[in-house]
């Protein structure tokens, strides 16, 4: 038996079993501008990292930067420095990470 009929038959059995009913935005319209949105060649590895709830640390860093922005007008004068340094930290985490990827991509490197 092919490989795409074992699979179709897998589908197929599942499918009678209900075990598709119940899944997480059902009935719901695609949302495809973020996968669009990201580059061509990381969409494969993007898309299996966010079905797995793995988010790559550059946007681990972008969440982080977001939260430290926001948090910074309504604490203390203590605590916006402490905010401010640990936003300057992530800032320049977030621009050595895009660096190397944009020195990659030059060079032709995955």
């Amino acid at each position: 038996m092919s490989f795409e009929k074992l699979v179709e038959e897998k589908i197929r059995a599942a499918m009678e079993a209900g075990e598709f009913d119940n899944l997480e935005g059902a009935g719901l319209p695609l949302d495809l501008d973020e996968y669009f949105a990201t580059p061509e060649d990381l969409r494969v590895s993007f898309s299996v990292l966010k079905n797995a709830r793995i988010l790559p640390r550059e946007l681990e860093l972008l969440k982080e930067i977001g939260s430290l922005k926001s948090a910074i007008p309504a604490a203390s004068y203590e605590d916006k420095i402490r905010l401010r340094r640990e936003l300057n930290d992530a800032l320049l985490q977030y621009d050595v990470i895009m660096d190397r990827y944009r020195r990659s991509r030059r060079q032709g490197l995955p």
